[in-house]
């Protein structure tokens, strides 16, 4: 069964605008978040003319603004969409940190910030807006093949690949404490993506990526339980 109403939080630029974007082409209507009252691409995306550029038609996407390491903003956003239902909640905000140096090297602070914003606050968006979620619907999170406690075999990232793997195990915790509903749950690792968060020296391009994320996401509704997969839907090692 094709997605066709989608939560998406954290769409303003990178990954998530191209999600947006690719939804909203497909038919889907899209219901995606920014931080702050700034103007961003999503903005012009979801002002595009149907046609222009290969732009949605007007009204695919709807644009609401939710900060996700503030509870009270989740929540607020959660009160506005209260008589909703969507077929897929995907939470894709997210931050790195400079790749260089240790874990014990990195500031508190920083250490804060990441954590606190790739694995705390995705579990929070999704125990407070999960209600909106149709039952056989499905609840996503980007994560990251960097999250991947088995396949750390070089090291480096270690603040970014740590905040990863914590959200794995958030989500695989939230995995068992609902078990036995119908909803598919999805950990994905969408590659290495050129984006200001992946660099230039990435390995895949948007176009490479994003489809085969949404084309997984697809496949995998009606599908119970926890799913950590890449974007071409193969299984990814805990």
């Amino acid at each position: 069964m094709t997605t066709t109403k989608v939560l998406l939080i954290g769409a303003s630029r990178g990954l998530g605008l191209a999600l947006a974007r690719e939804w909203a082409r497909d038919g889907r209507h899209v219901v995606a978040t920014v931080r702050g009252s700034g103007r961003t691409p999503l903005h012009d995306l979801a002002d595009a003319d149907a046609g222009s550029d290969g732009g949605p038609e007007p009204g695919r996407i709807e644009i609401e603004t939710v900060d996700v390491t503030e509870p009270a903003q989740v929540t607020a956003l959660r009160d506005r969409l209260a008589d909703r239902t969507f077929d897929l909640l995907f939470v894709n905000a997210g931050v790195t940190n400079q790749p260089e140096g240790t874990v014990a090297e990195t500031s508190t602070e920083e250490f804060t910030r990441v954590m606190v914003t790739n694995a705390l606050s995705p579990l929070r968006v999704i125990e407070t807006l999960q209600d909106l979620v149709a039952p056989g619907g499905t609840i996503g999170v980007m994560s990251s093949g960097q999250g991947s406690v088995a396949n750390n075999e070089r090291g480096g990232h270690e603040v970014y690949r740590g905040s990863k793997a914590a959200l794995n195990t958030f989500m695989r915790s939230y995995a068992a404490r609902h078990e036995g509903e119908r909803r598919a749950l999805v950990l994905m690792a969408p590659g290495w993506v050129s984006t200001d968060l992946g660099g230039p020296g990435a390995r895949l391009s948007i176009d490479e990526s994003i489809p085969n994320v949404v084309r997984t996401l697809d496949a995998l509704r009606d599908k119970p339980g926890l799913h950590y997969v890449d974007y071409l839907g193969r299984t990814v090692a805990w």
